[in-house]
């Protein structure tokens, strides 16, 4: 893997999500609820909080997945192993759709996006929800490639298009 492929220089927001609501939190053996992923064109990063508007905004301290991203091409090529093609990347409730960014390279670093400082924590692990919410194979399909849960560093306002990436000096310490 070249410096270039793990440390884009750009990468792209293809889509920002937030929901008010949990659909699956809590209803374990029940239905889950029907409360939307929002798109928007940008989102309010609040530093140590989340997503202003989100489930989880000040879910609680040190929360590991104040924000959470999602692989376009992971999207893609689950499309396509599904025969799926009539859901958005919604489907997820991941907040935001990256292009060219493996994300899992980031789990334990910083990184800089639209000058909002994150740091990957772990990978959103995708659980039997997913198989309701995609496809019955979604589950197994997206094992390894979930997307990543985040810390939000610094505030700012994150929006969808060409993201400017960048490397904290002190991220790969």
């Amino acid at each position: 893997m070249s410096t270039a492929d793990l440390f884009p220089s750009e990468v792209e927001i293809v889509a920002i999500y937030i929901s008010p609501a949990h659909n699956f939190i809590g209803h374990h053996g029940q239905e889950p609820d029907k409360h939307p992923a929002i798109a928007v064109a940008q989102a309010e990063c609040v530093a140590g909080e989340g997503i202003r508007g989100d489930r989880y905004f000040a879910h609680k301290k040190d929360y590991k997945g104040q924000i959470t991203f999602f692989e376009w091409e992971v999207y893609e090529a689950l499309r396509q192993v599904c025969d799926v093609y009539d859901l958005s990347p919604a489907a997820f409730r991941r907040n935001v759709i990256t292009r060219g960014m493996r994300l899992n390279d980031w789990i334990g670093h910083r990184f800089s996006m639209q000058g909002i400082v994150f740091e990957g924590t772990q990978e959103c692990s995708p659980c039997y929800w997913m198989n309701t919410a995609f496809h019955p194979k979604a589950e197994d399909a997206l094992r390894g490639r979930g997307g990543l849960r985040a810390k939000i560093l610094t505030s700012g306002i994150l929006q969808t298009g060409r993201a400017q990436f960048a490397i904290p000096s002190d991220s790969m310490a």
